[in-house]
């Protein structure tokens, strides 16, 4: 059985502008020191190289300093790409830039009809179901045009009501293989995971939550060492990476690259 939640051979990242110090942020920790960001991010694209992704890297924006968060305006599924709409009217334009990239990428791609909102990051995926977190940038109305075109692909689709203080449902969930997550106590204490096996996050290392499983390795941002602990005491071959520059911008692991894989890429 292919795991197309976290087997990929592919990976597609954009590299961060030197407009990222102005890049939206819930809380104020200072502007992000941009070649300190490019090298964060260059850490990042080796290590998922080394774990066998062919990564594809396009020029920064600078016209959008959020745009190296690249997973937030599109969603890649079995060889099918979806072009979505961040409900944040400075990111709009990030989704029309990187459609003709899709459209070189994949046979089938499809733009989220109507006018509501999805934001890549409130979208968690298994094996069998699309989980979709309410949050400021991810609305009902988005939630119900996206629904036939996963279904279409064989997915359930899960509706989740985040806590309105968290930002986006992968701040601070993600998925370590087909049956377990990791999330934060806060979060799993909703239920919105129920059905699967859940790892919480230690203590006061909420934004280890934002993880990504890439093949075997489970890339964890460095600095959580409790947690660290958990995945390997569990099995997980983890691998730490810098996100400093990331994190002064709400990001983390998740949103610096679209992951996926093309028709005959898995066997």
């Amino acid at each position: 059985m292919i795991n197309h939640s976290f087997r990929f051979t592919h990976a597609l990242c954009r590299r961060p502008a030197r407009s990222v110090t102005q890049g939206l942020r819930a809380v104020d920790m200072g502007a992000p020191d941009p070649d300190l960001f490019d090298a964060e991010h260059s850490v990042y694209m080796d290590a998922l190289r080394h774990a066998g992704a062919m990564v594809t890297v396009l020029e920064p924006l600078e016209e959008f300093p959020d745009s190296c968060f690249i997973e937030d305006p599109a969603l890649c599924l079995k060889g099918v790409a979806i072009v979505l709409r961040p409900g944040t009217p400075t990111r709009l334009g990030e989704a029309a830039a990187l459609k003709p990239v899709l459209e070189g990428l994949f046979p089938e791609l499809h733009d989220l009809p109507g006018t509501g909102f999805v934001d890549g990051g409130d979208i968690l995926c298994s094996d069998t179901e699309v989980m979709v977190g309410l949050s400021a940038r991810t609305d009902r109305a988005g939630v119900d045009a996206l629904r036939p075109l996963v279904e279409d692909l064989g997915y359930k689709l899960r509706l989740v009501e985040t806590p309105a203080d968290i930002l986006h449902l992968k701040t601070e969930s993600s998925l370590l293989d087909a049956e377990t997550i990791l999330a934060t106590p806060k979060l799993a204490a909703t239920g919105c995971f129920n059905g699967y096996r859940v790892i919480e996050t230690a203590e006061l290392e909420n934004a280890a939550a934002n993880a990504i499983r890439f093949n075997d390795p489970v890339f964890l941002s460095a600095g959580h060492p409790r947690t660290a602990e958990r995945l390997d005491a569990a099995g997980y071959q983890v691998v730490e990476l810098p996100t400093t520059q990331a994190a002064l911008l709400d990001g983390g692991l998740s949103c610096l690259s679209l992951r996926f894989s093309l028709p005959g890429g898995l066997t």
